[in-house]
């Protein structure tokens, strides 16, 4: 197996870059750039201003300035950067600068640094969505030499794993901006196919007060975890409902609305009835279908499960708060957008993705016309081992060159 900071194993090509025998000058300057993306563990629990930095002096070096939009603890900042013409709406590309976790997860490579083999370049980040910045990047000095006639704008988000948290901060600040993006590509793993729509997504923390006293005694008490199983019970139900009678969408793998628990806690020791419980669910919505409503339908049922647990101890309670949501992303197959991405991919193939990204964000609230397509696959992200293909990041880097060739003729 390569490891791509091996220099024993790669040849030296100047500007820091290293090639491996087989890759093309362009590919070089991607890995490179890749390679130092991927040695930063920007899982989201952590802050992601290293990158940025790398990132802010790599586009100095090349004579593109770019400001940070911070968190309120400034330890996390979204980046946004004009190359190009500054008086005039352009083409965003957009990602993501933090990556999941690996923790729990059997690699056999070391997560974060970037290895090459058959064909394949492994790393946290390869896939989700690393190598579409480092595409991006690798093509910064072409754009500059290519005196655009219309402007790309770079934007670099943090917190999206979590909730596409970070990125909303950024579209507070380009509402205030006089000249907003005219289209948005996002570059999540799409294997480029040009993706017009997602599903949005609600997430919900729900805590369940019972009433604790020994399990000898358990008709006394109030045992919260049975109640959170009933709620939890009622959702596998609502899960199977949407299942097989719907609202329906085509496109999609999964062309229904699901539910998902993902985490449970509660309770103490075996002999004492849980007074605590909680757990975390989410609802994943096609367009068709608003998620508030399946919620309602949720707090009615706990409101008649804490009438219940209040004939036994009126301090009983069940709280549901949402912890996270953003929209779907639902681009209209006739918006001028499409049509324009689909010339840069040499595909007219159209598809949805199951997971959710920052599209409907940049749409909805900043009313950027919008479209996912970038290298990769999601069924590679958020695994062990993850990886790309090297034909990915050529295609990429294709897709990449004709739209600097569109900006500029």
């Amino acid at each position: 197996m390569l490891i791509i900071n091996s220099k024993a194993r790669l040849h030296y090509r100047g500007q820091g870059l290293y090639q491996h025998s087989g890759e093309t000058m362009s590919q070089a300057a991607t890995l490179e750039i890749l390679r130092q993306l991927i040695g930063f563990d920007t899982t989201s629990a952590n802050s992601n201003l290293e990158l940025l930095s790398w990132v802010q002096n790599y586009l100095e070096q090349h004579g593109v300035n770019s400001r940070r939009v911070y968190n309120a603890e400034e330890s996390k900042a979204n980046l946004y950067a004009t190359i190009g013409p500054q008086d005039k709406a352009g083409v965003m590309l957009s990602g993501h600068t933090d990556t999941v976790p690996v923790t729990g997860q059997h690699w056999s490579v070391e997560p974060y640094q970037l290895s090459e083999h058959n064909g394949r370049y492994y790393g946290r980040g390869t896939a989700d969505m690393k190598t579409f910045l480092a595409v991006v990047l690798s093509a910064v000095p072409a754009m500059q030499q290519a005196r655009l006639h219309t402007p790309v704008h770079l934007a670099f988000s943090y917190d999206e794993e979590i909730g596409c948290v970070g990125v909303r901060r950024l579209i507070d600040t380009l509402q205030n901006h006089p000249l907003k993006p005219a289209i948005c590509i996002i570059g999540e793993p799409t294997t480029m196919q040009v993706v017009t729509a997602h599903k949005g997504k609600l997430a919900a923390r729900v805590t369940v007060k019972g009433k604790e006293c020994h399990s000898g005694m358990a008709p006394l008490g109030v045992n919260a975890v049975n109640y959170a199983a009933r709620l939890i019970s009622w959702l596998e139900q609502l899960a199977l409902k949407k299942q097989t009678e719907g609202p329906f969408a085509e496109g999609y793998d999964i062309p229904y609305s699901t539910v998902h628990t993902g985490t449970v806690n509660g309770g103490t020791a075996l002999n004492i009835v849980p007074n605590h419980c909680e757990f975390i669910f989410e609802v994943r919505n096609i367009a068709d279908e608003d998620p508030h409503l399946l919620l309602a339908e949720f707090r009615h049922y706990a409101d008649q499960l804490i009438a219940e647990m209040r004939e036994v101890d009126n301090n009983c309670d069940i709280q549901i708060n949402i912890i996270t949501e953003y929209p779907g992303l639902s681009t209209a197959d006739d918006e001028a957008v499409v049509a324009f991405v689909r010339t840069l991919t040499s595909s007219s193939e159209r598809g949805n993705i199951n997971f959710g990204t920052e599209g409907g964000l940049f749409s909805q609230i900043l009313g950027v016309p919008t479209v996912v397509c970038g290298p990769g696959s999601m069924d590679q992200g958020h695994k062990p081992d993850e990886y790309i293909e090297a034909r990915q990041i050529s295609q990429c880097e294709a897709f990449m060159a004709r739209l600097i060739n569109q900006l500029s003729h």
